[in-house]
């Protein structure tokens, strides 16, 4: 057994957003995908996927994306992404796979899973803000968030606590704070996020930073392979 973690997937099956009109390693990026998952991820394994999943605007629309996750082998966790526009509540996600019938599937937001005996798996959107330039708007969206991983971060209790976001709380000279602080707070000792990609990538903080390691895991940096977090 072992917990894995791959970001920005952004899947499009008949959207009309395939991301390879980037070029480059997106290209056949899905095939990609599916030959990355079977390489490494076997069926009793853990996979976060964090954020940018699938480019369908409902979750009918995603529904043949979801298929596809679903089909990868291992549990797959989703947590939110800034292009998930899918996404209404966790509850009617739930109730959305079920009904489709993808037992593979779950949701991180406001709780967290317990990973073998001692690992929490914690975790939530997170969001850029910088005071001098955010609105009210990304304020209250920031605020939503450091409340939402500190409820997952609570719901861990003694364990371990590995956090996975999809906005990095620390991007060349711009740090979150408040998150970075709830990191020192819970002694996080992981952070795992996506959000970034192709020329932005030579930016992301990679490394330890106040006893915390930060690992960028968007789909075309790690090129499409789900990336090992702990055995």
């Amino acid at each position: 057994m072992a917990l894995y973690a791959i970001g920005d997937l952004h899947l499009s099956i008949g959207t009309g957003k395939s991301m390879e009109v980037f070029g480059g390693r997106w290209m056949d990026y899905m095939e990609k995908i599916k030959a990355g998952f079977a390489q490494v991820v076997r069926p009793e394994d853990t996979v976060v996927l964090c954020g940018d999943v699938a480019w369908g605007m409902t979750l009918e629309q995603a529904r043949e994306e979801f298929a596809f996750i679903n089909a990868l082998p291992g549990k797959k966790i989703i947590l939110k992404g800034n292009h998930d526009y899918w996404w209404t509540t966790a509850n009617k996600a739930y109730t959305a796979f079920r009904e489709y019938g993808f037992e593979n599937l779950d949701i991180l937001h406001n709780n967290c899973y317990f990973y073998g005996e001692d690992i929490a798996i914690c975790g939530t959107r997170g969001w850029f803000f910088e005071e001098e330039k955010g609105s009210e708007h990304d304020k209250k969206v920031m605020n939503r968030e450091i409340l939402r991983l500190e409820a997952s971060l609570k719901a861990a209790g003694d364990r371990k606590k590995y956090v996975f976001l999809h906005y990095p709380p620390k991007y060349q000279g711009y740090e979150c704070r408040e998150i970075l602080d709830l990191f020192r707070q819970y002694e996080v000792p992981m952070c795992v996020y996506g959000h970034i990609h192709d020329k932005g990538c030579a930016y992301a903080f990679t490394g330890n930073f106040e006893g915390t390691e930060y690992r960028l895991v968007s789909a075309d940096h790690v090129w499409f392979i789900p990336q090992k977090i702990v055995d």
